[in-house]
C-alpha cells in the first residue's frame, strides 16, 4: 500500500526537495504553501502523515496542528523548524505534533522518523477501540455517552463527560490540573482561575451523591485521581 504524505512548506526549494525524496522513497505526495491550505487539505483528504513547517504564512504550523487536533483529526504530524530550543520543541509537542525535527536536517533522519510515526499509527489503528470504560461500579459508554454508577444513571453535561472520560482513561493515576486544562479546555497556559476545581466539584457531587464510597479523590498538591477506593 502506497503511503500518502502532505507537505506544508512555504519555501519552494525545501518543498521540492522533500517531495522529490519522498516520491523516490515510494510515497505519494501532495503539497501546500501555507497553513490555511494545509489545514483544508488535511481536513478533506486522507493522509498517512503530515510534514509541516512551523513558520507558515496565513496560519502558522502549530496553529494548524492545534486546529487539526481540535477537529479530532488524528493524522500524525511531523513539524520542521529552525526554532531549535528545548522550549520550542516542547511547544510543538504540546500543540499536538507527534514529532519535531530541527532544521537543518538529514533526509536519512527524516525518513527514519517518518517510518516510526507511520508504524506507530498502524499499531494504534489495529488495536480495538474501547467503547466502554469502567472504574469500580462506575460505567461509561463512550458511544452513547451514558454514565451510570451501581446501575443508577448519572446525567452529565458535555464538559463534565469529557472530564470524566479523561479521568477514567487514567484511572488510578494522578491527573494534574495542567493536564486537564490542556486536554479539556485546550489551554496551554494557566488562566489564573479555579475552572478545574469548580468542574471537579460538580462532577464529584454527581458521582458520589447518595453513595457511601468516594470515587473521585483529591491528591493534595498534585491533582485528582478516579479510583474505586482510596489507596
Amino acid at each position: 500500500m502506497t503511503r500518502k504524505i502532505l507537505i506544508v512548506e512555504d519555501d519552494p526549494s525545501t518543498a521540492a526537495y522533500l517531495a522529490k525524496g519522498l516520491i523516490e522513497a515510494g510515497y505519494t505526495v501532495e503539497t501546500a504553501a501555507d497553513g490555511r491550505d494545509g489545514l483544508f487539505l488535511a481536513s478533506e483528504g486522507v493522509f498517512d502523515l503530515i510534514i509541516a513547517d512551523r513558520m507558515l504564512p496565513g496560519l502558522d504550523g502549530l496553529s494548524m496542528v492545534g486546529a487539526l487536533r481540535a477537529a479530532r483529526i488524528p493524522t500524525p504530524v511531523l513539524v520542521l523548524s529552525a526554532l531549535a530550543s528545548v522550549d520550542d520543541r516542547v511547544d510543538g509537542l504540546k500543540a499536538g505534533a507527534d514529532d519535531y525535527l530541527c532544521k537543518p536536517f538529514s533526509f536519512t533522519e527524516l525518513s527514519a522518523r517518518i517510518e516510526a510515526l507511520v508504524r506507530r499509527a498502524d499499531r494504534a489503528a489495529s488495536e480495538p477501540q474501547k467503547t466502554r470504560l469502567s472504574v469500580g461500579d462506575l460505567e461509561i459508554d463512550l458511544l452513547s455517552r451514558h454514565v451510570s454508577r451501581a446501575g443508577r444513571t448519572i446525567a452529565l453535561g458535555g464538559r463534565e463527560f469529557n472530564l470524566l472520560e479523561f479521568l477514567a482513561r487514567h484511572a488510578g493515576q494522578v491527573v494534574t490540573r495542567t493536564m486537564m486544562l490542556e486536554k479539556i479546555w485546550n489551554y496551554h497556559f494557566d488562566p489564573g482561575s479555579n475552572v478545574v476545581d469548580v468542574h471537579i466539584g460538580r462532577l464529584r457531587r454527581k458521582l458520589e451523591d447518595g453513595f457511601t464510597s468516594p470515587i473521585l479523590h483529591t491528591v493534595r498538591g498534585a491533582g485528582y485521581r478516579l479510583a474505586a477506593a482510596e489507596s
